[in-house]
């Protein structure tokens, strides 16, 4: 039984090592998309003043389904243009690394939906730094089946959340002039390019050479 249990992982290990190319190459057009969609959804709410409670976790509920379906179909490609399975056992490690945060950060957003007809401006204030800590870790769990730089994008993500958290506890100037959007623009959107680009200029410079 441990021998089995030991040579499956190790067949997991090898799977993954074999198709990191794959990864790396499908990550740069995924990040580079959903960075361009979170910096137009946040100037965008910000813009037509989607403040109240309710409305603001709509909005991102479905900016994220959005950029959830577009990162699949850009997965999908890259995949079916390499011959690879779409959902093969590496990419079910992956999803089963991500799930625990990814669930908690849905239970608390029904909550929010559910409070934020009479706590809205609490929830535009402290739910993006909560959705940032909780993508953040599902990202740095994520990483160890993929590139290093994911791990280093999901810290990025926790601090700028405890960065967020931390000011608004602290500065009552912050607190009552942060916009929960430009917030979720600036970080799910300026740090997805930012990382997206760094993987598509050294994939870029790979291939060159």
């Amino acid at each position: 039984m441990e021998s089995n249990w030991a040579t499956e992982n190790l067949q997991v290990i090898r799977t993954l090592m074999e198709r990191s190319a794959l990864y790396r190459r499908a990550l740069a057009p995924m990040l580079l998309a959903a960075g361009a969609l979170g910096m137009m959804a946040g100037v965008a709410g910000w813009q037509f003043k989607i403040m109240a409670g309710r409305p603001f976790v709509l909005f991102w509920l479905l900016v994220s389904a959005v950029a959830a379906a577009l990162s699949f179909f850009l997965v999908r490609r890259q995949a079916l243009k390499d011959g690879e399975p779409v959902w093969s056992g590496p990419t079910r490690r992956v999803a089963h690394a991500m799930t625990p945060a990814i669930a908690v950060g849905a239970v608390i957003s029904m909550i929010a939906l559910g409070v934020g007809a009479e706590h809205g401006y609490w929830v535009e204030r402290f739910l993006p730094p909560i959705w940032m800590i909780l993508y953040g870790l599902a990202a740095h769990s994520a990483g160890f089946f993929m590139e290093r730089g994911i791990r280093l994008l999901g810290i990025l993500f926790v601090l700028a959340g405890l960065a967020t958290l931390g000011a608004c506890g602290l500065s009552r100037e912050f607190l009552e002039t942060a916009s929960g959007h430009l917030l979720m623009g600036g970080s799910f959107g300026f740090l997805h390019l930012l990382c997206g680009g760094y993987l598509y200029f050294t994939e870029k410079g790979k291939s060159a050479t």
